[in-house]
């Protein structure tokens, strides 16, 4: 029974450890809340939708990405790429699904104050 229990708490400790900020930033793209997505934003983030870049403060960029949302309700998303390896350094891609089509997102973390932020979030079609 000792073997059983180990493998458990191992698989647990690794689950744990695997879930990052990469994947709660993902969580709050899939359910489309921009206020949760807010909580991660740096004081001015580089926004960049759909060919229009612009840098904004979080308060502004999470107004952008709410009209965002309600014009494209996402339905998944799926990482595809995060950097994390980094101990002041955060970087992922996620394909965002939405009722209106497939996006790309990448967005950039960095470590302030011992706290990740976001200071780009880039948003694009996906041709893939």
């Amino acid at each position: 029974m000792k073997p059983a229990l180990t493998i458990l708490l191992l698989f647990l400790f690794k689950t744990a450890l695997s879930f990052d900020v990469i994947d709660e930033v993902s969580n709050a793209f899939k359910t489309g809340n921009s206020k949760e997505l807010s909580k991660y934003f740096s004081s001015t983030i580089e926004l960049s939708i759909l060919n229009e870049e612009e840098i904004y403060s979080g308060s502004q960029a999470e107004i952008i990405l709410k009209d965002f949302f309600l014009k494209h309700p996402p339905i998944a998303t799926k990482i595809i790429h995060k950097v994390i390896s980094n101990a002041n350094y955060k970087f992922g891609v996620l394909v965002l699904t939405t009722s209106k089509g497939n996006f790309r997102v990448s967005y950039e973390l960095k470590n302030m104050g011992g706290k990740f932020l976001i200071n780009q979030i880039r948003i694009e079609e996906n041709k893939g």
